[in-house]
């Protein structure tokens, strides 16, 4: 019995231990958080400012035949996986990767991927997918120079004619407890396309020309996508890592108080078996 103590003892002190550890890392995790969606909160208008701007643009021409635009028959597809450096993140990194996957398993002998992150880049290259190109350490604090990077790659090859289309796979965050993996196509980019022609209340003259302001404006919209995917990906990160780690330290207060349960009970049995001995041996000299 008293060797059943010492190892309930051991086991609180590893207990001990990991939960020290959990804790501090559901801490490093809400600030990194913070800072994370602070920079999204400034994303964001950055972002539908582009956008809005394109879409007013392509409202007024009349013939849109720009090669961003303009669809071809698909036969590469490229996909951009936003995942994470590091685990212990929960299903995080997991979730993006299977969404990517489903996707291309069909097209796998046509697909190539652009891994960000070390989990997104071993995953896939364990699986034998083409992997064009890797980023790795910008997963937990992005910079607008790191979606530039991606988004000149992925115009490049498109313009050469490597690859007739681009998806981004990422996690969209939508609260600290909750996030989506999502997947969106940039190239060409038919989300741009004005669903209805406005009514024209104001003459739009473009100078030098509407394709020219479209090279500048366009290259520019993928690029904040990208950057905004990169800040999304990483609050959800963030978020899913500190829920891993509050998950994993109120998991170990609950072994600790079960396993001293289970040590004073056994304590108790030991007092109570030397109580009868002593009994027993005084009944014995009688």
């Amino acid at each position: 019995m008293a060797q059943s103590t010492r190892e309930i003892k051991r086991r609180i002190r590893g207990i001990n231990n990991i939960k020290q550890i959990t804790n501090a890392m559901e801490l490093v995790a809400s600030a990194r958080l913070k800072r994370a969606r602070d920079k999204l909160e400034k994303t964001r208008p950055y972002y539908n400012t582009v956008y809005e701007n394109i879409k007013e643009v392509l409202s007024e021409i009349d013939n849109i035949n720009h090669p961003y635009l303009k669809s071809r028959e698909i036969n590469r597809s490229l996909y951009i996986v936003i995942a994470a450096d590091r685990g212990l993140a929960g299903g995080f990194n997991s979730n993006v990767n299977r969404l990517a996957e489903r996707e291309m398993k069909d097209i796998k002998d046509r697909a190539k991927v652009i891994a960000v992150g070390t989990k997104a880049r071993d995953y896939f290259k364990s699986r034998g997918y083409d992997i064009m190109a890797e980023f790795i350490g910008i997963t937990e604090e992005p910079s607008f120079q790191d979606a530039k990077n991606i988004g000149n790659l992925v115009l490049k090859a498109y313009e050469n004619g490597d690859i007739d289309e681009v998806k981004l796979v990422y996690t969209k965050f939508i609260s600290t407890i909750s996030q989506q993996p999502n997947i969106i196509r940039l190239l060409p980019s038919d989300s741009l396309r004005p669903d209805e022609k406005k009514d024209k209340r104001t003459i739009i003259e473009f100078e030098p020309s509407a394709d020219e302001v479209l090279d500048y404006l366009i290259p520019k919209y993928i690029q904040s996508v990208i950057y905004g995917a990169l800040i999304e990906s990483s609050c959800s990160q963030q978020g899913a890592r500190r829920t891993a780690m509050e998950n994993a330290t109120d998991n170990a207060e609950e072994m600790i108080d079960e396993l001293l349960l289970s040590y004073n009970r056994a304590r108790q049995a030991a007092i109570t078996t030397e109580i009868t001995e002593i009994v027993t041996g005084a009944e014995a000299l009688k």
